[in-house]
Order: C-alpha cells, then structure tokens, then sequence
C-alpha cells in the first residue's frame, strides 16, 4: 500500500510540477518578449518532457540505468500510438503542413541518431554531450526560424493565430504576471519534479520487484505512460479546443527532447562509466520506436489530416505492443505465434493500407 502511494503521489508530482514549470517558465520567457512560436516548441514541448528528463537522471543516480533509456524508448512509443491515436479518435487532426514537414523529419532523423548511439550498448559520456549540444541547435534554429516568422508577421505574412492565442504574454492584472510568483512557479514545479521523480522510481522498482518483472519492463510501459500524462493533457485538451496542429506539434516536439535532452542529460551524468543499455531494448523496443517514427511520415506528410480510423490503428497497435512485452515476461508458449501474426500478417496490411490512403489523399 505505501508503494501504491508513492507511486500516485510521485505521477501527481510529476504532472503537477510540469504545468507549473511550463506555467512559470512560459509567461517569464513571454513577460521578456521572447516569441510565443519559440515558447511553444521548446518551454512547452520541452516542459511535458520534464517527467521523463527526471526520472531518467534519478534512475540513473538511484542505480537504475536500465530504467533511464527504457523510460525515454517506451514515452516515445507511447506519444505518438497512444496520445495521437485517442486524441485522433476523439476529433480528426488536421496537420500543419509545413510545421510537420519540418519537425516529423527532424524527429525520425534523431531516432536514427539514437539508435547508431545506442547500438553498443552503452551512451558514452561524449555521446551524451553530443545530443545535448545538438538540442542547444536546434533550439537556436528554432529561436532564429521565429525571428524570420515575425518579421513576415509584421510585414502582413501569414502566422500561428492558434500558438499566439494559446501562449499569450500576461497581463499587468494576471495573477501570474509579477517576476516573483513567476519564479517562484518555476522552483516549486522543480522541486515537485525532483520528488514525483523519486517517489515514482522507488515505487516501480518496488512493483517491479513483487511481480517479478524487469525494470526495462516496468519502465517501458507504466512509468512511460506515467510520465507521458502531461503530454496526454496537453494534446487531448488542445484536440477538444479544435487546436489539432498543437496537438500534434507536442508529441513530435516531445519525442524530439526526449532523445535529445534526457538520454543526453542522463548519458552525462552517468560519467565514463556509461550509461547501459538493456539487451531487450537493443533487440525489440528500440527498433519498435523507430518504426513508430517513421510511420508518422506517410500519414503526417500528406499535410491533411490525422483520421479517426488511423487513430484507431495506432491505439491498436499500442495495445499490442503491450500485450507482446507482457508474454515476453511470462515467456510464455503463444509468444512465438503471436510474434509471427503481427509480423506477417498485421504489419504488412497496415503498411498497404496507409500507402493507399496517402495515394487517396493525393
């Protein structure tokens, strides 16, 4: 019972603590006059992302390091089969065209990055810096591909009325609008990050450890989707106000500094001793997320919309994601004909039926 508390009161920390850190961080940055476009694509993206940058680094100080690259593996998973399939479900999204010509690219081509990191076995420290200096590039492309959005903004060009309505700088009568309890946002969210982070660590690994299962396990699916709850309020509430394109823009954002930022942090504090790699992720979840990925390409680029039966699709195939980790622990007899199911006959449908549809679409 103390585990079970633990565990819903660091995922209440967690959740907590990301919307007061992209609450205080968003109206500081918009209170300095810094573009709300920039604001959206890395405060907000970067602040959903938070949980998992926490319980990466935690469980890489707690000893747990299997658990940092399972983590970040199984929230990308997540993100894209299971927060675009519900919120697809719930209204059909409609994708920005060139938003997602951009970032979707960009998203696969750091998966790719990952996966020639990770293919040792092992993040070195240099490695870890690498990502991290690449986040602080693209951030930079970010900020200076705002600049030059404004000044066609100001020039009369077209903008992002939905970001600029959704991250609009306070008030003078907001309560939020004073330095102070801007700062004082950013800490207390901090610090009920650092605690949700522990508490949810200590917990799954103690559910771990009951139910026989590994940690990789543990923290591929439920601290993953655990950390993932910021993004699932985010895009599901931005689906519901009709802004589909922000729902969107913050899973693929997100799975951007997942790679990016946590697995880079993580792979820095874990020093020269490296940061491991779990041989079950290098052999099936790695390769899954990267197929997750790739897969947005045909039905992102099309630059239409995200429709409900995709949505579908991809709820479907998160659930059987699930379902084949859960006979993997059992190792369990029907594992192999289900294997051979989803490899012969699930997958290859699916993959004819998208092709199709962007034909269709064209």
């Amino acid at each position: 019972m103390w585990n079970l508390f633990l565990f819903v009161a660091g995922l209440a920390g967690l959740v907590a603590g990301a919307d007061l850190l992209v609450r205080g961080a968003g109206k500081l940055a918009l209170s300095f006059g810094i573009s709300p476009l920039v604001v959206g694509l890395t405060i907000v993206a970067f602040g959903t992302s938070a949980p998992e940058m926490a319980v990466s680094v935690a469980s890489v100080m707690n000893g747990k390091a299997d658990m940092a690259v399972g983590n970040v593996v199984g929230s990308n998973i997540f993100n894209v089969l299971f927060i675009l399939g519900i919120s697809a479900l719930i209204v059909p999204l409609v994708v920005n065209r060139q938003l997602i010509r951009q970032e979707v690219p960009i998203m696969v081509g750091v998966s790719l990055l990952m996966l020639a990191v990770v293919l040792d076995g092992t993040v070195q420290l240099w490695e870890g810096a690498m990502l991290l200096a690449i986040l602080v590039t693209y951030t930079v492309f970010l900020v200076v591909q705002s600049r030059r959005q404004s000044a066609a903004d100001a020039a009369g060009g077209p903008g992002n009325e939905a970001l600029d309505e959704e991250l609009k700088a306070p008030a003078p009568t907001d309560w939020d609008a004073r330095l102070p309890v801007q700062l004082g946002l950013i800490v207390v969210g901090l610090v009920l990050l650092v605690l949700g982070s522990d508490w949810l660590v200590t917990a799954a690994v103690a559910f771990a450890k009951a139910l026989g299962v590994s940690d990789v396990v543990i923290a591929l699916t439920i601290v993953a989707a655990g950390t993932s709850m910021p993004e699932v309020a985010t895009s599901i509430t931005a689906a519901l106000k009709g802004q589909r394109d922000i729902a969107v823009g913050n899973v693929v954002g997100s799975n951007t500094f997942n790679i990016l930022g946590c697995i880079g942090l993580s792979g820095v504090v874990a020093g020269t001793a490296g940061l491991p790699v779990a041989a079950s992720v290098l052999a099936f979840d790695i390769w899954v997320m990267l197929a997750v990925a790739v897969a947005c390409l045909p039905v992102f680029l099309t630059g239409r919309e995200i429709a409900r039966w995709e949505g579908g699709v991809f709820i479907g195939y998160y659930v059987a994601y699930v379902g084949y980790l859960i006979l993997a622990t059992q190792s369990h007899a029907t594992l192999p004909l289900y294997s051979n199911v989803m490899l012969g006959f699930v997958v290859p449908l699916t993959v004819i039926t998208l092709v199709v549809s962007v034909i269709r679409r064209r």
